[in-house]
């Protein structure tokens, strides 16, 4: 029998130029996924198995390339379904009235920062949108964030896993202390961080999706690059993340293109990429370590950091720069101040 190949968000970034068929191309072309028929029927039946049926209307308030295919997928189940993007929260609750929108796919962050606005800003009571379904994916809940926005919404308010290279949903949840329930058997497993075989002993475990949650990929075992604690021979919902790219705002940043891009940069010698969760969504900074007390206050050398974070991720990256100067390169540092990042390299996290 052939062994199944194991791959990795580089991997599939590194197959683009073969790749074939309708493909979804995260914004870093940092992995490009061949999409199928089946990845919107299964984000349909996750749609249909927390409760979204034919008398729902659907507000997809995702970023793309996901919120095409969770639009079209609630099409199919709904009554009717419209994608109005993650940002402008007054926008969001307009569309949500103007539709008459009985159910919303959001970030968890995304969904809490708007409940925020509604109450800090807008002065208006989430209950009078009559939301009767708020589903959540994308990113890593804060604790109690279902429950939190289910006493204030007045709605059932559920979790989705979503696949990080298709955005598709392939397993779900109705509160925070369930495991994961998949669309089907055989879609996910659990695998060991350090050999590419099953999950076999107590500790962190790598969420993997099986060929059968895939049909294009054929016989390959896509690593997820997120991580969840056993959970008794159930599937645990994820809590963290590994590996060479790191979530931030719902997309995934690539670390060594980070690297990269600024090893291009003439002065650098270190860097530390900092991510925090303080309010109701994330937010990075990136502090700078320059090798040459000159370049500490240039404004050109900030201006070129800048601009290379922004041809590397539509996310958000403040810049610092660090008032110490160190001569020697020493390598990057990600500090995750919300405990999700365990680390980049696989075969030291324990």
């Amino acid at each position: 029998m052939k062994a199944a190949r194991w791959l990795t968000r580089d991997d599939l970034g590194a197959g683009a130029g073969s790749a074939t068929g309708l493909l979804l191309a995260a914004p870093d072309l940092s992995s490009v996924f061949p999409l199928t028929p089946a990845d919107r029927e299964m984000t349909g039946e996750v749609l249909r198995a927390v409760g979204v049926g034919a008398a729902d209307r659907v507000v997809v308030a995702l970023a793309e390339p996901a919120a095409a295919l969770w639009t079209s997928a609630a099409a199919d189940v709904a009554a009717a379904a419209a994608s109005v993007g993650p940002r402008g929260r007054m926008r969001l609750h307009h569309a949500l009235t103007a539709l008459k929108a009985t159910t919303l796919v959001a970030t968890p962050t995304g969904a809490m920062d708007f409940l925020a606005r509604l109450h800090l800003e807008f002065l208006l009571d989430p209950l009078d949108l009559g939301l009767r379904h708020i589903v959540l994916t994308g990113e890593i809940a804060a604790k109690r964030t279902l429950a939190h926005l289910a006493g204030e919404f007045g709605a059932t308010v559920s979790e989705a896993y979503s696949s990080p290279f298709s955005g598709g949903a392939l397993a779900w949840r109705a509160a925070e202390e369930d495991p994961l329930t998949p669309v089907a058997d055989g879609v996910l497993g659990l695998a060991a961080l350090n050999k590419d075989e099953p999950y076999r002993d107590d500790g962190p475990a790598e969420l993997v999706i099986m060929p059968t949650g895939h049909p294009a990929s054929g016989d390959a075992v896509l690593r997820t690059g997120q991580v969840a604690r056993d959970g008794s021979g159930a599937l645990p919902a994820p809590g963290h993340t590994v590996g060479e790219h790191v979530l931030v705002r719902g997309v995934w940043l690539s670390l060594p293109r980070l690297e990269k891009a600024l090893s291009k940069i003439d002065g650098v010698s270190g860097w530390e990429l900092a991510i925090s969760r303080q309010g109701t969504l994330d937010s990075a900074v990136l502090t700078v370590t320059f090798g040459r007390q000159s370049l500490v206050g240039n404004p050109m050398w900030n201006s070129r950091i800048r601009e290379g974070l922004r041809a590397l991720t539509p996310v958000t990256i403040g810049v610092e720069i660090s008032p110490e100067v160190a001569e020697a390169a020493r390598p990057g540092v990600v500090n995750d101040l919300r405990g999700h990042h365990l680390g980049r390299d696989r075969a030291l996290v324990t």
